[in-house]
């Protein structure tokens, strides 16, 4: 998937083991993988389903080709609904890397089979995640306990 700025990939086999084991691949920026993104790594070594079509993928700037981050659908629907995650790395945020990202999935899952929403989760106290998903286009649905819920689609 490919955005303005960005280029939307699935994780490569040899991208996830160095990220498991504390390896450093050419053409990452020098912050990553930055602590989600290790999580994230290790979740889909053991999950080859969540790598597919409506997945998670690596956020690449098409200039230069360099890693910055990683965005996701968490796959299988629930109920219609599609829950996405993001992260980027310190030194390239604040340049809309986020929203853009976070837009082009959020369209991309709604033409998943049987998907009508895609969902957010951000604690409140992160205002910059808050407006990653209020400019990408998502509208708060509930907040309670430090955490507000965000939604697009029709759902």
């Amino acid at each position: 998937m490919v955005t303005a700025r960005l280029v939307l990939r699935p994780w490569a086999e040899a991208e996830l083991r160095a990220v498991c084991s504390g390896d450093r691949l050419p053409g990452w920026a020098p912050d990553f993988p930055a602590e989600g993104d290790q999580v994230i790594a290790g979740f889909l070594a053991g999950q080859p389903a969540a790598r597919g079509e409506w997945g998670h993928r690596l956020v690449t700037e098409r200039e230069g080709g360099l890693v910055v981050g990683s965005i996701g659908l968490f796959w299988p629907p629930s109920a219609g609904s599609l829950e996405i995650g993001y992260g980027i790395v310190a030194s390239r945020r604040g340049r809309g890397y986020a929203t853009e990202a976070t837009a082009a999935l959020a369209a991309h899952g709604l033409r998943a089979p049987g998907v009508h929403t895609v969902t957010a989760q951000v604690e409140t106290a992160n205002p910059a995640s808050v407006r990653v998903l209020e400019k990408a286009g998502m509208l708060l649905v509930s907040s309670a306990d430090g955490v507000a819920r965000y939604a697009l689609g029709t759902g």
